[in-house]
């Protein structure tokens, strides 16, 4: 692991960056945003070094969630970094929880019956050019997902639809058994598969009459302590 100082000077800017924001946000910023921040226009170039500082032991980057970066070592005497303003935030629907592991069952349709105390605020930008009412959140419950960056706690935010791509980290409703789940999703012939993001899951294996897809994550919530 390199010491912070053995980074390049744009190194250490973003990560101070990337720690000012998620102490603000408790979420991590795009790859725009860190480049808007520090200046630099090329997304290329935020990853090249993005990917220098996984190599020193700095952060986690997955691919497979927008936002998908962990910071893993605090940063010696840091105080403030500038920190982007947002748009007003938008209110989200939590309408629930989503197994991360074994499937769990759920009182209701995850779409529905949801009281008024149950939004969460969340700024635009982790929505993207999404709709904020095709959006929901769910509360993760498991560690299926952990490789994927996804933890115990965590709040995922789905867009709402119901058909999915190879790959595609979704929720799914296993109608037969009222159960739901966060997994990968794919379809192999006949079947779909269901995939976690931890070596100690198997594969769920479904018929497709059996697996109705309920949304699609765009990005996960983490609060900090």
């Amino acid at each position: 692991m390199k010491d912070f100082h053995q980074l390049s000077a744009r190194q250490q800017h973003m990560l101070r960056f990337m720690t000012a924001f998620v102490r603000e946000n408790g979420y991590p910023p795009s790859i725009r945003e860190i480049g808007d921040a520090c200046l630099i226009g090329s997304t290329s170039v935020v990853n090249y070094n993005l990917n220098k500082l996984v190599d020193a032991g700095y952060i986690e980057r997955s691919g497979r969630v927008s936002r998908g970066l962990r910071i893993l070592r605090s940063i010696p005497g840091l105080q403030s970094a500038t920190v982007l303003a947002t748009r007003q935030p938008l209110q989200v629907p939590l309408v629930g929880r989503i197994a991360a592991g074994e499937p769990i069952s759920l009182p209701d349709d995850i779409a529905h019956h949801i009281d008024e105390d149950d939004y969460i605020s969340l700024p635009a930008a982790m929505l993207g050019n999404v709709d904020a009412s095709e959006v929901f959140a769910l509360t993760v419950r498991g560690d299926s997902m952990i490789d994927a960056m996804i933890q115990n706690g965590d709040v995922v935010i789905l867009r709402r639809q119901n058909t999915a791509e190879n790959g595609d980290m979704v929720a799914a409703w296993l109608k037969e058994d009222s159960e739901t789940t966060l997994k990968h999703f794919y379809r192999r012939g006949d079947m779909i598969e269901l995939h976690a993001a931890n070596p100690a899951y198997q594969p769920l294996q479904v018929v497709p009459d059996n697996c109705e897809i309920k949304g699609k994550v765009l990005s996960v919530m983490r609060t900090y302590a």
